[in-house]
């Protein structure tokens, strides 16, 4: 079996996904601008269809869908996730997407196999960049047991597993686990994808803010073996 054969996660019971889907399916196709959702879903290079409401539109309409809605547990969290992803329109993920940045600190490290489900289910970086960095990354901060997992993620066969776990630490600064960072790049520097590429070049320039020195020490080291766009990337703001 590869990396990327999984299984599909279950969907349990949730009268709060109840509501919440409920609300949202109502309120969101309610909005829709089929000209908006034609120019986004291009823009998108047609991942997915789109209701093609606007960004602070569908801010102000999430709102209400969660009125009145308690605290969602893991089991909510999970099943809010798994229903928007099962919907065909790229708003909904949105939704999901910002429901679970919203409440991460609700799930534990068993919250994991959904997450890579929906990272590797429609992916594009509009939703895999932000459950990278503020799903993925805050479950490994409280669990430090999670980074055995990044350390399959980064050799996965999907693109976008393995650019989680090149991101998961984007936001961690000092707190930094700069062996597994550097070695990460290092492990998928000659990867042929642009996003993994590009992946490489981005957490070494984010964690260039901390540390310029270290980043441009590995740089200098590494350069034979990285590609010049994550070199690129990684030196533009220290050269």
């Amino acid at each position: 079996m590869s990396p990327s054969a999984h299984s599909h996660p279950v969907v349990p019971e949730s009268a709060l996904a109840d509501t919440v889907l409920g609300r949202l399916t109502t309120l969101y196709p309610a909005a829709a601008d089929p000209e908006r959702a034609a120019r986004a879903a291009a823009y998108m290079k047609n991942i997915a269809p789109f209701l093609g409401i606007a960004t602070p539109q569908r801010r102000l309409l999430s709102r209400e869908v969660l009125h009145g809605v308690g605290r969602p547990d893991e089991a909510d969290c999970t099943a809010v996730a798994l229903r928007c992803w099962a919907l065909p329109e790229r708003e909904y993920q949105y939704f999901a997407t910002d429901f679970l940045r919203r409440h991460v600190a609700r799930c534990s490290s068993g919250f994991l196999p959904v997450l890579r489900h929906v990272v590797d289910t429609v992916p594009w970086w509009d939703t895999v960049d932000l459950l990278a960095v503020h799903v993925a990354g805050p479950l490994v901060a409280v669990d430090q047991g999670l980074r055995v997992a990044m350390d399959r993620w980064i050799e996965d066969d999907s693109v976008w597993v393995t650019r989680t776990a090149l991101l998961h630490q984007l936001r961690y600064k000092e707190r930094t686990d700069t062996k597994r960072l550097f070695g990460y790049c290092l492990l998928r520097a000659e990867h042929p994808d642009f996003f993994v590429r590009k992946a490489i070049g981005w957490c070494l320039r984010e964690y260039a803010r901390t540390d310029p020195e270290a980043v441009r020490d590995f740089v200098g080291g590494a350069r034979d073996r990285l590609s010049p766009l994550s070199v690129r990337e990684a030196l533009k703001n220290i050269g």
